[in-house]
């Protein structure tokens, strides 16, 4: 029997999943309490998981980073009964954001064929340029910074200082936020949110020219499946910030000068990404609250087609009380 293919648009099947975790994460939205948060996104999803068609194994979770008892590498997830897949989860990208009441916090999970998605082992850490497809053949990680501004500027026919660089504000893309501000260009310096930085990168009209920097490993791969639906490029290589990090990837045997391009984080040309808004961003609408019940906005794309659907969703009072209190 030839094993069964996932023909169907699964990512809509997945913005049930993502609304569940954004819905979840809402009522904490600027309470200071990041645990409390992730910890009821992680059930909400892994509740509304359980019930959609795939026999799926988790390749991207919480993991060994965050500590997590759910959704942790290797899980099984789905109901057994759909394609084999890989799926890569990040209930809420953004927890500091969510805790703190900040912008383009999202719930996020991603599944493409079993066996496609790259495995960062225990890898944190990733070095990341991500751009639109405006501008997908004009970056090269291994380029100065400066040249790489350069050339984006010239596929997308702006001045290097009319683009926009979003990266972490972290110490250790001190070097390359002081080389960005020497080229000239503008910088939005984020707390969190590595996958709504790149997508955002990728889509028209979010004030964002392109990502880059240091950031997680895990939240590059589920980017890189986004990308394969919009047309835009990341590439990365490991960048092991911890001993522990060092070590075990000498131990992997991991190679840490390869540059892993979108088509290495994700081998599969048939993948699917969903997000939802948690709070409110240049690239979703998070979850309001009126008399009448919840609103939620999410983003499913399917890379076989190309088709990019932004979702509106509406949750009435009596049927969210009964999601949030079956979940918890």
């Amino acid at each position: 029997m030839s094993e069964v293919k996932p023909e169907r648009n699964l990512a809509l099947e997945l913005v049930r999943v993502t609304e569940a975790a954004a819905l979840a994460a809402a009522p904490w939205v600027g309470r200071g309490d990041k645990i409390s948060a992730d910890n009821a996104a992680v059930n909400a999803m892994r509740f509304i998981l359980a019930s959609v068609d795939i026999d799926g194994t988790i390749v991207i979770g919480e993991g060994e980073k965050d500590n997590a008892p759910w959704l942790y590498n290797g899980e099984k997830v789905g109901n057994g009964k759909g394609p084999k897949v890989d799926v890569a989860v990040d209930p809420i990208d953004g927890t500091s954001l969510t805790a703190n009441g900040q912008l383009n916090a999202l719930s996020v999970i991603a599944l493409a064929d079993q066996g496609s998605l790259y495995s960062p082992k225990s890898v944190f850490y990733m070095n990341k340029i991500c751009v639109g497809p405006d501008a997908k053949d004009a970056v090269d990680i291994d380029a100065p910074v400066a040249e790489n501004l350069r050339k984006v500027a010239i596929a997308k026919e702006k001045r290097i200082s009319d683009l926009t660089v979003m990266l972490l504000n972290r110490p250790r893309n001190d070097e390359m936020i002081k080389q960005i501000r020497l080229a000239g260009a503008r910088i939005r310096l984020i707390q969190d949110g590595d996958v709504a930085g790149a997508v955002m990168a990728a889509r028209p009209n979010t004030g964002v020219d392109l990502m880059m920097g240091i950031g997680g490993t895990p939240e590059g791969v589920i980017a890189a499946c986004a990308m394969l639906t919009l047309g835009g490029t990341l590439q990365g290589r490991l960048a092991p910030q911890l001993e522990d990090e060092k070590r075990n990837a000498a131990a992997e045997g991991l190679d840490l000068k390869q540059v892993l391009h979108t088509h290495d984080l994700v081998k599969s040309q048939n993948s699917f990404f969903a997000a939802t808004g948690i709070t409110d961003g240049e690239l979703l609408m998070g979850v309001r609250y009126e008399a009448t019940g919840a609103t939620t906005q999410s983003i499913a794309l399917r890379s076989r087609s190309g088709t990019v659907r932004i979702v509106n969703g509406e949750h009435r009072p009596e049927k969210l009380v009964g999601l949030l209190n079956s979940i918890g």
